[in-house]
């Protein structure tokens, strides 16, 4: 399938897409969840992926009460634990980003995550100083679904957002780029790909490997 315009930059999501963290929050969830005494539900945690804020699911399915600042927090220290015990990049990522190299194509990430999550997450990797932006958590007003962190992305990169190619493997990023203009490539990780998103996509790919094949294409 050829692209419906030329890519001028590439913009990824992190977690699930460039790198494999997106089990870990799973199984950090499970287990704290677990220790507070509740069933984590799987559902809730699909809709809470790619989303900057977890507090409406959460008190929506456990209650009011829930603790939400003291569920995350301890979430957040048990999965960087289990990061820092090493995470792998995504199957391609390496590649993907030689051939964007050979390409002279620009290259940002725009995630949910933090700052400090995205240097977490991808420092042991070395590949932080390959993208020419990074927009986190914080940086814009709405996060996914809403198309802020990808505009910023593209502004940021100096290309109209309409020339980027964006990756992403949630729902809600997938939402978010499409409707910043981008052309959106969907590569599932926990979320599979429905009718929805092959809609929005111009390309539901099996890995980064078929990323690179696509452009190679173009």
């Amino acid at each position: 399938m050829v692209l419906p315009r030329p890519v001028r930059a590439v913009v990824f999501d992190m977690d699930g897409l460039l790198v494999d963290t997106e089990a870990v929050y799973r199984d950090a969830m499970t287990e704290v969840m677990g220790q507070m005494g509740h069933p984590m539900s799987m559902d809730v945690f699909r809709a809470m992926i790619g989303l900057p804020d977890n507090a409406h699911l959460l008190t929506g399915h456990y209650g009011d009460d829930f603790p939400v600042q003291a569920f995350n927090s301890r979430v957040l220290d048990l999965a960087e634990q289990m990061i820092e015990a090493g995470v792998a990049l995504k199957p391609g990522a390496v590649e993907l980003l030689d051939h964007l190299d050979d390409l002279k194509l620009p290259r940002a990430i725009a995630t949910s995550s933090s700052r400090r999550a995205v240097d977490s997450h991808l420092r042991a990797s070395g590949v932080i100083p390959r993208f020419h932006a990074i927009v986190a958590k914080g940086d814009y007003a709405r996060g996914k679904p809403a198309p802020d962190p990808y505009l910023l992305a593209a502004e940021r990169l100096g290309v109209d957002p309409v020339l980027c190619l964006a990756l992403e493997d949630s729902h809600n990023g997938v939402r978010s780029a499409s409707s910043a203009g981008m052309m959106t490539v969907m590569v599932p990780d926990l979320l599979a790909a429905t009718e929805e998103m092959h809609g929005l996509c111009v390309r539901v790919a099996g890995d980064l490997h078929e990323v690179r094949t696509l452009l190679e294409d173009a």
